[in-house]
């Protein structure tokens, strides 16, 4: 069989990407992190760093933390460095993508063995998209060296707060929503807002957070990075999820909280390619979130639990919960297309959407879920491949935060199944699906179930259960 002109194309595309990463990590052999700073003025905190490519560039991302009237601990202290320093780890990994230098030198840090061991895993599966993608064939002990200058470690002893309440990262979608309406919250708990848009906005608000409770974080990307992708150097996703772990523990530390409560379900820890550990959502992942536990406990020791309040559930279980907050329907927001958009809007083009769509379509399909994205997305014939993809019909599922195969094939089966039994017609893509597979098995009803790998106290769990069961 030949190729189609566009699969030509993408083939040759990853081809020269395979060889530029050979070419870039021969030219540009090293990667600094030079320095960090934290500073402050009545406004805001900033976080300011510097990285560099020796010889050629360097990159001076920030990120602004609005105060408002937050209760914040001092600045100037160890742990506080400390925190900002393993920030500064973490953004680094979206510069040292460009050029993939075989050498990182860090040279305001301490970091022993075991710590540079955990941040090779984080980077080497955090880019597992980015790799597979541009076809890079690379492993998790020669991608990378980390050399740290400093030799000495500073200790910090363990911090004595005794810290309580709530973080709760909001991103606009439907699972931030429900770990909203479900966790049992108090008035002085925090919402955290990264890049913050009306949406994000309204759904805090909606949610009963005032806006002295909504913590609101501008990260600045530096324009030499936007500039060498423009000119064709390596680029792909990266571990945001990873990013907003170290931000929020350091905002819980300064603000004496004791839970970030994430809405990571237990979706997130499949793979986007069959057989392959590549995922776009390692960074949201329960493995993730072990090692980040881990790690903090033992390196930044302040007292505060870092997990996940949806991790017992699936994507479907989390749809159904969603369903029944009308008053977030006409606000939630999950695609990343419409996002850069002047007003963040559904596209209604891309995989995002259509699994958003599908996953709620058997509890708000046809007209609510319509009224929602403005058109029926399950009778757009351009659709047909990712819907494939989201199925499991292809070799991989779509580089998005997607749920799994069962989840979306248990979705699709439920609507065709309750469409039929009122006797009414076939969307298209349902149509297609009706014609070429079976019906999943929905004798168990997954929306039911309850995992049990999570870090939830006993309390939380009693919350999300009542949901539920």
């Amino acid at each position: 069989m030949g190729y189609n002109k566009a699969e030509i194309k993408r083939k040759r595309k990853s081809m020269d990407k395979s060889e530029e990463f050979k070419k870039y990590r021969e030219t540009y052999q090293e990667f600094w992190y030079r320095s960090y700073s934290v500073h402050e003025d009545e406004k805001a905190i900033y976080l300011e760093y510097e990285f560099e490519i020796p010889n050629s560039t360097k990159f001076h991302p920030k990120l602004q933390i609005d105060k408002k009237q937050l209760p914040l601990k001092s600045l100037n202290t160890a742990q506080v460095r400390n925190m900002v320093f393993h920030i500064g780890m973490v953004e680094l990994i979206s510069y040292w993508k460009c050029t993939c230098s075989p050498k990182v030198v860090i040279q305001c840090g301490y970091l022993n063995q075991e710590q540079i061991g955990w941040w090779k895993k984080l980077y080497f599966y955090g880019l597992g998209e980015l790799f597979y993608r541009n076809q890079i064939q690379t492993d998790i002990e020669s991608f990378m060296q980390i050399e740290s200058r400093k030799t000495e470690q500073l200790e910090y002893p363990e911090i004595q707060d005794k810290p309580e309440g709530y973080i709760i990262p909001i991103g606009g979608g439907k699972d931030s929503v429900v770990t909203l309406e479900t966790l049992n919250r108090s008035k002085e708990d925090y919402g955290l807002i990264i890049n913050p848009k009306p949406v994000t906005i309204e759904c805090a608000k909606i949610a009963g957070i005032d806006d002295e409770h909504i913590i609101e974080i501008r990260r600045t990307i530096d324009k030499n990075l936007i500039e060498l992708n423009s000119q064709g150097f390596i680029n792909g996703h990266t571990p945001f999820s990873a990013m907003l772990a170290f931000v929020s523990y350091f905002i819980a530390y300064l603000t004496g909280k004791k839970y970030i409560a994430l809405s990571n379900e237990n979706s997130a820890n499949e793979s986007n390619v069959v057989g392959e550990k590549v995922n776009h959502q390692y960074s949201k992942s329960f493995e993730f979130e072990c090692d980040f536990e881990n790690y903090v406990s033992k390196y930044l020791k302040a007292p505060v639990k870092y997990f996940s309040f949806l991790r017992p559930l699936n994507e479907l279980q989390i749809a159904k919960l969603f369903a029944k907050h009308e008053q977030y329907h006409s606000t939630f927001k999950s695609c990343n297309v419409g996002s850069k958009e002047k007003e963040w809007k559904w596209c209604c083009n891309c995989a995002k959407c259509l699994f958003a769509y599908t996953i709620l379509s058997p509890y708000l399909y046809p007209q609510k879920l319509i009224n929602i994205f403005g058109e029926d997305l399950f009778e757009k014939q351009e659709l047909l491949d990712t819907f494939l993809e989201l199925i499991g019909n292809k070799d991989t599922k779509p580089f998005d935060c997607v749920g799994t195969f069962e989840e979306v094939n248990f979705a699709v089966s439920k609507v065709i199944t309750d469409l039929e039994q009122k006797h009414q017609t076939l969307p298209y893509l349902l149509e297609y699906y009706r014609e070429h597979f079976s019906l999943a098995d929905m004798t168990e009803d997954i929306t039911k179930r309850y995992n049990e790998e999570n870090h939830l106290t006993e309390e939380q769990k009693k919350w999300l259960r009542k949901e539920i069961l």
